[in-house]
């Protein structure tokens, strides 16, 4: 067992002695797309969630991906084992469109696409500590329902929130919020769950989804429609949600203090959150 394994195409090892050859179209392009998900008990949180909007990222960039849901979800397993205990892992893994001669048209069709993962020790985050954000336009291109490797603008948003002691970066196109750097984000509002439609300006998130359910299980309205910053500064919480951080609320907005009108709401979907992740990986 290692404290951070690694995996390529069948080969396991320390992930820090892992080699990826340097024809993988990952390197040029960014040509693929990956999910990451929080382990516990060496059980994945939500992985056939996951494992759905794999394959529709992979099918929306026409990446022929050979291996089926059993095969992919058995090798993750294989990684996740041959990790040393932890409380928790955090999985990563991605799917480029394979190795081949740099050359911007795809490679010919017996080129296979290829496999990465990783499980490293997961530190959980302190769902009561709130997110100090900053704004930011949305420079992005229009295919951001696909979750591609392809992440330079979220690299620049996260660099300019963390020069200035914030946590992340709320993304809008002119008045109009997305998303944030590595986040969705949504709102509270007269005590209605508002969030961004699943639209190609953001990615549809696990823990986005998760979340609404839990909202409409337990009598919170759901409003999936654009909202705009005007709304947000006003919004009685704002709530930051992501796979490996699950979801908190946020204390402030380029300096100005935010939300912390419905905390009762807030704490019921973390309750429930944390429930299901709790249920969902035990063993």
């Amino acid at each position: 067992m290692w404290k951070n394994v690694g995996y390529y195409n069948g080969e396991i090892g320390p992930l820090e002695e892992m080699k990826v050859p340097m024809g993988d179209r990952a390197l040029y392009f960014g040509d693929g797309i990956y999910e990451a998900a929080c382990v516990a008990n060496r059980v994945p949180f939500a992985l056939e969630d996951h494992l759905d909007r794999m394959y529709n990222s992979l099918r929306l960039l026409e990446i022929p991906f050979w291996m089926e849901r059993d095969q992919v979800r058995a090798e993750l397993q294989k990684v996740i084992e041959a990790a040393e205990e932890a409380p928790y892992h955090f999985l990563y893994w991605q799917v480029s469109r394979g190795v081949a001669p740099r050359g911007h048209a795809f490679p010919p069709a017996e080129v296979a696409p290829t496999l990465l993962a990783y499980v490293r020790p997961h530190r959980m985050k302190d769902l009561n500590q709130p997110y100090r954000l900053i704004s930011l336009e949305d420079n992005r291109y229009k295919l951001c329902h696909i979750k591609t490797l392809n992440l330079i603008p979220s690299v620049l948003a996260s660099q300019r929130a963390a020069e200035r002691g914030c946590d992340e970066a709320v993304l809008h196109r002119g008045s109009r919020v997305t998303e944030c750097a590595h986040s969705n984000v949504s709102i509270i509002k007269d005590g209605i769950f508002k969030t961004h439609p699943t639209d190609h300006y953001i990615l549809p998130g696990i823990t986005r989804m998760h979340i609404i359910q839990i909202c409409k299980d337990n009598g919170i309205p759901v409003d999936e429609t654009p909202f705009t910053m005007a709304e947000l500064m006003d919004a009685d919480e704002i709530i930051v949600s992501s796979s490996t951080k699950f979801c908190s609320p946020a204390c402030e907005m380029n300096g100005t203090p935010i939300g912390g009108k419905a905390p009762e709401l807030v704490k019921l979907i973390q309750e429930k959150y944390v429930e299901k992740f709790e249920n969902e990986t035990a063993n």
